[in-house]
């Protein structure tokens, strides 16, 4: 791998010297931070995340803090999904849109207090969004970067090595649901979520000098179920239908054509930024939506980083936005963004820099 130098532009997580013990050989950019990629053996990481239990950085989650009296207002006006009901210490998905209806965002929402929220958020920079709502409605609320940094354990055994270390409380944990406790000292929240379908929690620390602590008090505890390294890269998000903002949506993405339809309750009020823009999009019709593509061919295609065309009966209808090699269904796989006219199970052809490929439209998520 060539080499990383961290600076105050590319930021590591607490956990940065510790995935570099474990092998990291590929790592990505990702909210102004390193995110590791790789370890080597992306086979062995996917099995072990299907099988076992694998530990993640994703400190690059980073978390746009929401404190003062007006923090459940605003909130409540980024996102445009019912939060009259969200509980303290309960969180949820929430797909924020700017003011056209266009996803600019997908975090996890976590309530803390009736007057301190956190967004951990995918790639963008949400705490300048935040920060100008806020004082153009002229609330008052402070919008920070808190020292929060969250590490991933994914698979099925993954519960297991949570409960072990802290307790078994964890396994009555809801899915999104988190609760804010310490180890050895050390302070964090403990929430059942994570991006992958294999179960698994995300451990908040709030202490970013305690990362290598934090890691090999995990680490240490999950030796006899076979615990390592791994990254939210494999083909298993693929295979689970799981979006990846801002790889598998552009700037005018909205959440109808990706499958977040559930997410969004239109009937919020009126000054919620983006509502007026999506109750439209609903009543017209969205013109794209979200499918799945089984690619021809048996042996692994080469990667790409750029979305290909898509063609149906010889017309560009719509983009794929990732491929992967699938090790259980031993098929290229991958996203169609496309046009509705375009339905599944019809036979398309994608563009590849590598020559034309036949595929056919399926239904997401693959298993």
């Amino acid at each position: 791998m060539s080499a990383i130098f961290p600076t105050a532009r590319l930021r590591p997580s607490p956990f940065y010297d510790c995935v570099i013990d474990e092998g990291m050989v590929s790592a990505s950019v990702y909210n102004g931070m390193i995110l590791p990629t790789g370890f080597g053996d992306p086979e062995a990481e996917y099995w072990r995340i299907i099988n076992g239990v694998s530990q993640w950085d994703v400190g690059v989650e980073r978390q746009v803090q929401l404190k003062g009296p007006d923090a459940g207002k605003l909130a409540q006006i980024l996102s445009p999904r019912d939060l009259t009901k969200c509980k303290i210490g309960q969180g949820k998905y929430v797909a924020l849109c700017n003011h056209q209806g266009m996803v600019i965002n997908d975090p996890i929402l976590l309530k803390l207090a009736d007057d301190l929220y956190w967004f951990s958020i995918a790639d963008s920079d949400m705490w300048l969004w935040a920060k100008a709502i806020a004082a153009e409605r002229g609330l008052d609320v402070e919008v920070s970067e808190p020292d929060v940094s969250p590490m991933a354990l994914q698979g099925p055994k993954a519960e297991d090595v949570v409960a072990h270390v802290m307790g078994d409380w964890v396994r009555d944990i809801k899915y999104f649901w988190f609760k804010e406790t310490e180890i050895e000292g050390i302070p964090l929240a403990v929430q059942r979520s994570g991006w992958s379908k294999q179960g698994g929690f995300e451990i908040y620390l709030r202490d970013g000098t305690k990362g290598t602590q934090l890691w090999n008090i995990f680490k240490e505890a999950g030796q006899p179920w076979g615990i390592g390294p791994g990254a939210p890269a494999t083909c298993e998000r693929t295979e689970s239908g799981l979006l990846s903002l801002g790889g598998d949506t552009d700037g005018n993405t909205n959440p109808f054509e990706v499958r977040l339809e559930s997410y969004l309750d239109l009937d919020v009020p009126d000054d919620v930024i983006g509502i007026h823009a999506l109750r439209k999009i609903k009543a017209e019709g969205p013109k794209r939506h979200q499918l799945g593509l089984v690619l021809e061919g048996e042996t692994p295609a080469p990667l790409r980083f750029a979305w290909e065309d898509i063609e149906l009966d010889g017309v560009k209808v719509g983009k794929m936005t990732n491929a992967a090699w699938s090790y259980r269904m031993k098929k290229n796989i991958g996203y169609a963004l496309i046009s509705r006219e375009a339905q599944i199970g019809q036979e398309v052809v994608i563009k590849r820099q590598t020559g034309d490929t036949a595929a056919t439209l399926v239904e997401l998520p693959f298993l």
